[in-house]
């Protein structure tokens, strides 16, 4: 038996560098995932978000009302952006998502506080995420029963700061205990689909290319469309299969309510997962062997993962983290899925989710096709 030689492990290793070299994708994925976790991680992810969208029902214009205004955006956590006196346009904005949090000022306000009859204002918070609206709530309870300060003075001044001059009633809709798990359960029926069905797809073909039997599926008269909903079709119906479990899950185990229709639940649900589907099919006909097929995955399902809003407060990120969120169809879902569940939505409220979704289903099998199409050639 031979020694040991150093020049021989050299020589291995410039071969094994090399042959890494000569794998593009794998040495870029390699450099770009830790690259891409530290951009989301550093800039991107905040669990404390500031500037929640709110809406303003001002019933008392008195400067009293003003005062508690201007002292919830003090806080830094209520961004008002509207300030209106119908309770029903107000309503709306907050049952299709439009704005996190509603507060409502009642009439004779300021009138009431001077008198001494403590009057009630209401704060409706959307709490199909409550991570994204813990610190806010807190904030209020600390800040609001100091908002009257500069206006009770002189004869007023009695009113504080023994007692509080007003009270503050805090609404969380949708989800009235604050429980986590009806954010986090619906959400797992977006991130479960999206890592199964981009992966099981994406190594499809390549498998079949490692394989050597795309030289015969090459050889058919197939059409590439018909490839592609041939190796598709089979997933969704394993998609369903999936989802069976995970709701079976979440009705039964986790108590999730569902308010809205089953059948518009499934629907959405089929066209989140061809959306992913199609995705798959796309890496699979750039991807050479299953590894790099993997990858691919990876570097798709981190982004949706972290960016969606599953994880972390959509409305925590910066603007440019909430652009890329927009493109991927998971932050669209996960609106639809909590919006049915837990507000009961019909097809019109979540319409405007939907066309992201099927836009983003349009290119991904669009370029599906035409890659196709090259390894045809």
């Amino acid at each position: 038996m031979t020694k040991f030689s150093w020049a021989r492990a050299w020589a291995v290793l410039i071969k094994e560098w090399q042959q890494m070299l000569r794998d593009r994708l794998t040495f870029a994925m390699a450099v770009g995932v830790p690259i891409m976790q530290l951009i989301l991680f550093g800039f991107a992810i905040n669990t404390d978000p500031k500037g929640m969208p709110t809406v303003a029902v001002i019933a008392d214009s008195g400067a009293m009302a003003q005062s508690v205004l201007v002292a919830l955006q003090n806080t830094g956590y209520f961004k008002i952006d509207q300030v209106v006196t119908d309770e029903q346009k107000a309503e709306q904005l907050i049952e299709n998502g439009t704005v996190q949090f509603m507060v409502m000022i009642p009439p004779h306000f300021s009138r009431d506080v001077i008198r001494g009859a403590k009057p009630n204002i209401l704060l409706s918070v959307d709490g199909t995420d409550p991570a994204a609206s813990g610190n806010a709530i807190a904030a209020v309870n600390v800040v609001l029963p100091q908002a009257l300060g500069h206006d009770l003075v002189g004869p007023l001044a009695n009113l504080m700061p023994t007692t509080n001059p007003f009270g503050v009633i805090v609404h969380r809709r949708y989800n009235p205990e604050g429980l986590s798990r009806y954010n986090i359960v619906p959400g797992l029926v977006g991130t479960i689909l999206t890592m199964t069905m981009v992966m099981l797809t994406s190594l499809a073909m390549t498998r079949e290319r490692e394989r050597g039997t795309m030289e015969n599926l090459l050889a058919t008269p197939v059409r590439p469309s018909e490839v592609m909903i041939g190796k598709i079709l089979p997933y969704v119906i394993l998609g369903y299969l999936q989802l069976g479990v995970i709701l079976s899950a979440a009705f039964v185990i986790f108590e999730v309510p569902m308010q809205g229709s089953f059948a518009l639940l499934l629907l959405m649900i089929g066209v989140f997962m061809v959306a992913n589907l199609g995705v798959g099919f796309s890496f699979s006909t750039l991807a050479k062997n299953q590894l790099q097929a993997m990858q691919m995955t990876f570097f798709f399902f981190l982004p949706s993962i972290l960016l969606s809003g599953f994880m972390f407060p959509y409305r925590a990120m910066p603007q440019w983290a909430q652009a890329i969120g927009e493109v991927l169809p998971l932050t669209h879902f996960l609106r639809i899925v909590r919006g049915i569940l837990l507000k009961g939505a019909s097809f019109g409220e979540i319409l405007p989710e939907l066309w992201p979704m099927l836009l983003f289903l349009l290119v991904a099998s669009a370029m599906a096709m035409l890659r196709y199409r090259k390894t045809l050639d």
